[in-house]
């Protein structure tokens, strides 16, 4: 356990930081999902800006790898120009 006061702190606020990251990591995650699985072209096409937003805000936040949601992006917009 820590010993002092600032370290017990930093503790609290990583734990809760996880836990906010791994909430909107799962979230986009599901949100990419959902993207693939869409066949309607027109909901798919509405639908990309929101899911790229959301990878660029985890890559500026370092949540995940800024060439991770790069590559994420780029394969979801050629799978619905391919539709």
């Amino acid at each position: 356990m820590a010993n002092h006061k600032s370290s017990v702190k930093r503790i609290r606020q990583t734990e809760k930081k996880n836990l906010q990251n791994r909430y909107y990591a799962k979230t986009a995650r599901n949100a990419v999902r959902d993207l693939r699985a869409t066949k309607d072209k027109e909901a798919a096409v509405k639908r990309l800006p929101e899911v790229s937003s959301m990878l660029d805000k985890l890559a500026k936040k370092n949540v995940i790898h800024k060439n991770k949601a790069s590559n994420l992006k780029s394969k979801l917009a050629k799978l619905i120009n391919k539709l």
